[in-house]
């Protein structure tokens, strides 16, 4: 079978005096039989390449699902006078949501059945559920498409009545006031952004609703949430580098909205209540890696915020949870995250112990403020999620649920961690790479290894669990992961020199963590893999650029490719809001700069690794034209014989397929892909 090639259409593309000639531009035509008849063929040709690998396919998705609990449940939390669980039936795909009247021996109340729901959608997801203050009522909303869109649905939880409010084209999240007749929600506009918060009054039409804020900057997304003392009701305004808070009273929805502190550039806050004083962590006074601050509620400005947690320079204060007699901290240092626990009245302090050389620890669901028991998360590359409860007065730890790995093989003892530092090319960077493999996998030029990366948004990839993974470790892979700059790894300045005009550093910084596997002995070329998804596709499409032989095989996900055309235009969902991340375009420095690296304009013609590339037809975050020019580019110009593989999920969106297992599919076949090119390297 014949690899498909899309037809070319000569579009000019000028700015700055600069052309571009985009021949594949309009596969953007998502309406255009054309365009999905060549996302068919690909289809096509992807599952005629890979037939051979059916039955591994499958194999690898059993024993996938296997490890699964059929019949898995939430660990209970206790709120308002019930116990809320979310439990999994076997042979069902979806959630259901449950809760018991004030004991877990009383009888089960299911208030949302997701498999009902689900009934003859290819695609079905529930974005938010949240119940009334008077535990009576309940929102919940659904996205049908994969565009996450969604609409607002209520239901009547004494009489099981699902009430004729539906508001559609929302974020899906829901406020309740503390009147039970009222919520606040967002609404999105034609390109995606978070830009409107309503009030809407239970029981009448959506048309009515009172619009509450209009954000008319266009890089500015919008929020609403109710803090965890139920007090207040917070409507945020935040762009990547600023934000703007507004209060009112949860009592009384008419109330007039207050602000914390307006919009500065460059100034970073968020907030939580605590009797007669707003906590806010914010990166103000120069705090880069930031700081806790207080105000009073009546005097909030930033002139009367005072200091609670100072800056440090070499932690990055990633979050905080107050209970009455507590402040615990969640704190990053040298890229572990530490959990800290200070104690009010003495201001005692003392971190929680972890023992992983690489690993990921958070705070829980903790909701009750008056509690001397602190909920919190640890996972490593070898120790699936748990979830602990600690006694802060007695300073004593009881496992509350751990993950459950099923299938019989799993042994903690039978596999390796480890973090490495490897040198950049500047020759005083180091990069972290946290690493996992099976013990009896041997570190040679022929073993094969998985080099994971992100680095973009700040968003840190840290080291957890997966089931998954287990299939290609027990297959004598080692799965890497790279903490490239871009995220926030070593704190925030290791997010910003991987950002903008610094943001080639992410993908060098990725190349020279692949180099120092292969000098380090770890693997070869022959045998090294890169994967990546969203701004991680971008990372490997323009990693395989700059050196298109350190890798045999790359796997891209829902790929961010076509950087320039992307944000020139406006309409397309995040474009405006991303300006602080990429740089605008329309500025001629940026322009250039991005057209540098960007995956889409620097195809040429020249060998490339085997390529696996995936996108869903609904996918609102990255155009689904974004991978299919790309991957036709690819088909015109290279000039090796490698694989060249490009799926569409006809169904979904940016996350993949919906449904508990349907995703494992994805997985097995990403899996397959990078097994089937080992084995023919034999």
């Amino acid at each position: 079978m014949e690899a498909p090639q899309a037809k070319k259409i000569e579009k000019t593309l000028e700015i700055h005096g600069d052309k571009r000639t985009d021949n594949y531009f309009w596969l953007n035509e998502r309406e255009n039989p054309e365009v999905i008849k060549y996302l068919e063929e690909e289809n096509a040709y992807e599952e005629f390449m890979m037939k051979d690998t059916e039955e591994l396919q499958e194999e690898l998705y059993e024993e996938m699902k296997a490890r699964y609990k059929k019949d898995d449940e939430s660990l209970p939390y206790f709120f308002n006078e019930y116990w809320y669980i979310v439990r999994y039936e076997e042979g069902k795909e979806y959630p259901i949501f449950c809760r018991k009247h004030k004991s877990l021996d009383n009888t089960e109340e299911i208030i949302l059945d997701v498999n009902v729901l689900a009934e003859g959608e290819t695609f079905f997801e529930v974005g938010s559920v949240a119940v009334s203050p008077n535990n009576k009522l309940m929102s919940f909303s659904s996205d049908n498409v994969g565009r996450r869109i969604y609409d607002i649905n209520f239901k009547n939880l004494e009489t099981e009545e699902i009430l004729s409010d539906k508001i559609e084209n929302t974020t899906g999240k829901a406020v309740w006031a503390n009147d039970n007749e009222h919520v606040f929600y967002i609404r999105k506009d034609d390109s995606l952004r978070a830009f409107q918060v309503y009030r809407h009054k239970l029981g009448t039409e959506p048309s009515e609703d009172i619009l509450i804020f209009h954000e008319e900057d266009d890089t500015f997304d919008v929020n609403v949430f109710k803090t965890k003392s139920l007090e207040y009701i917070f409507l945020a305004s935040s762009s990547t580098i600023s934000d703007e808070h507004r209060f009112i009273p949860a009592d009384d929805v008419f109330a007039e909205w207050k602000m914390i502190q307006s919009r500065i550039d460059d100034l970073e806050y968020s907030v939580e209540h605590y009797e007669d004083e707003f906590y806010i962590i914010t990166n103000a006074d120069d705090a880069i890696n930031f700081k806790i601050v207080k105000a009073k509620i009546d005097n909030c400005g930033m002139e009367n915020w005072v200091d609670v947690i100072p800056h440090r320079a070499e932690v990055l204060l990633e979050g905080f949870e107050i209970f009455k007699d507590y402040l615990i901290l969640e704190e990053r240092e040298r890229g572990l995250l530490q959990i800290k626990i200070i104690e009010e009245k003495t201001n005692e302090s003392y971190y929680l112990p972890f023992s992983d050389p690489t690993y990921t620890a958070y705070i829980g669901t903790n909701l009750e403020f008056d509690t001397e028991v602190l909920r919190y998360g640890y996972t490593s590359l070898i120790q699936p999620n748990a979830t602990y409860e600690y006694n802060l007065k007695d300073k004593t730890t009881k496992l509350l649920k751990q993950q459950e790995v099923l299938g019989g093989k799993f042994i903690a003892e039978n596999y390796i961690s480890e973090r490495i530092w490897a040198d950049s090319r500047d020759g005083e960077t180091k990069v972290p790479i946290s690493l996992v493999y099976h013990k009896d996998t041997k570190k040679t030029a022929d073993t094969p290894v998985l080099l994971y990366g992100y680095g973009s948004y700040g968003h840190t990839v840290d080291a957890s669990f997966s089931n998954v993974r287990l299939s290609i470790l027990d297959r004598g892979f080692i799965y890497a992961i790279a903490h490239i700059r871009g995220g926030e790894y070593l704190g925030r300045e290791w997010y910003e020199d991987g950002k903008m005009l610094f943001k080639k550093n992410t993908f060098f910084d990725f190349i020279d963590a692949g180099k120092y596997l292969i000098k380090e002995n770890y693997t070869s070329s022959k045998h090294l893999y890169a994967m990546g998804g969203s701004a991680g596709g971008l990372l490997v499409g323009a990693v395989i650029n700059y050196e298109p032989k350190l890798f045999n095989g790359i796997v891209s996900q829902v790929p961010f490719v076509d950087v320039v055309t992307t944000m020139l235009d406006e309409t397309i969902p995040l474009t405006t809001g991303e300006y602080d991340e990429w740089g605008n375009p329309n500025d001629k420095e940026y322009y250039q700069y991005m057209k540098d690296y960007s995956p889409y304009d620097n195809v040429e013609a020249k060998e490339y690794p085997h390529m696996l590339i995936t996108t869903g037809l609904h996918d609102s975050q990255v155009q689904y034209w974004e991978p299919a020019k790309w991957t036709a580019k690819l088909r015109e110009l290279k000039t090796d014989n490698n694989l060249l593989l490009f799926k569409t999920d006809m169904s979904s969106g940016h996350g993949g397929a919906s449904g508990r297992f349907e995703s494992l599919k994805e997985d097995a076949l990403e899996y397959a892909f990078l097994l089937k090119l080992e084995n023919e390297k034999g």
